[in-house]
C-alpha cells in the first residue's frame, strides 16, 4: 500500500510495520493507527485531522513537519520516543496513557492537553502553554513553572512535588 501523495478518510491501520515508510503530502481524515509501528516515518507535509494513535510505537517523528491546518491528533497506549512536537498547535490533545520519552515540547500550546497516566521521562517543556492541562497520575516530568504557563493545570500528589525541584530546597 503506498502513503505518498495519497488520501485516506475513515481507515484503520492496525497491526502494520511502517517503519521508515513515507507519509509524504498524505492527508489522513477520521483514521485509526492500532498496535502500528511508526518509527522514522517521514511527515513531510502530512496531513492529520482527526487522527488516533492506539497502542503505537511511534520513534522519531517530527510532527512540526506536518501540515498545521486543523490539525488533530490523539494519542492513547503508545509508546513516543524521540519525536518533536515543538513550535505547534497541540490544543485538546490527548496522550493518555503513554510512555513519552526524551520528546521535544518546546513553545508547544497544550492547553487542554491530557497526559492523565503518562511517563513523560526526560521530555522538554519549555515556554509551553500547559493551561487547563491534566498530569492526573502522570509521572517523571520535569516541567519548570518559570518557564511554562500552568494556570489551572492539573497535577496529583505526590507526583506535583517535582515543581518544586528547580528551587535548592529540602522537603521534610
Amino acid at each position: 500500500m503506498e502513503f505518498e501523495n495519497e488520501e485516506f478518510e475513515i481507515e484503520t491501520f492496525e497491526d502494520m510495520d511502517l517503519t521508515d515508510f513515507s507519509f509524504r503530502n498524505s492527508t489522513f481524515i477520521d483514521c485509526m493507527f492500532e498496535n502500528c509501528n511508526l518509527s522514522n516515518v517521514n511527515l513531510s507535509n502530512t496531513k492529520f485531522q482527526d487522527t488516533r494513535f492506539r497502542n503505537c510505537k511511534i520513534v522519531g517523528l517530527d510532527f512540526p513537519n506536518c501540515n498545521d491546518f486543523i490539525f488533530t491528533i490523539g494519542f492513547e497506549d503508545s509508546f513516543i520516543s524521540y519525536s518533536a512536537f515543538s513550535d505547534m498547535n497541540l490544543e485538546n490533545t490527548d496522550f493518555v496513557n503513554c510512555r513519552i520519552l526524551g520528546c521535544d515540547f518546546v513553545n508547544t500550546n497544550l492547553k487542554n492537553a491530557n497526559f492523565e497516566g503518562s511517563d513523560l521521562e526526560d521530555s522538554i517543556f519549555e515556554n509551553t502553554d500547559l493551561s487547563y492541562a491534566s498530569f492526573r497520575n502522570a509521572r517523571n516530568y520535569n516541567i519548570n513553572p518559570n518557564e511554562n504557563s500552568l494556570k489551572k493545570t492539573k497535577f496529583s500528589v505526590p507526583e506535583v512535588v517535582s515543581l518544586l525541584s528547580i528551587y535548592d530546597i529540602e522537603l521534610v
